[in-house]
């Protein structure tokens, strides 16, 4: 498994709070967040590395998005 890194528009509110919203993948597909479902500070164990972790619904299956340092990945087994 390995990373793969993703551009995301995110919305950010009054208390600061990052919410992804959408992800856009290199190939010029995109996909609505449907839901986040968990935030927290957590470490992939099958790509490696360590961020914030949103648990993420993204068309109707649950997806492990993490913000580690300034770079957005989702963990992705065809990757690399």
């Amino acid at each position: 498994m390995k990373k793969q890194y993703v551009s995301v528009t995110a919305k950010f509110d009054p208390d600061g709070n990052i919410i992804p919203l959408r992800i856009h993948w290199d190939d010029g597909r995109s996909f609505d967040i449907e839901r986040v479902t968990d935030i927290r500070f957590a470490a992939s164990l099958k790509a490696g590395g360590a961020g914030i972790r949103y648990t993420c619904r993204i068309r109707s299956n649950e997806r492990y998005l993490f913000l580690e340092e300034n770079r957005w990945f989702i963990e992705n087994a065809k990757a690399g």
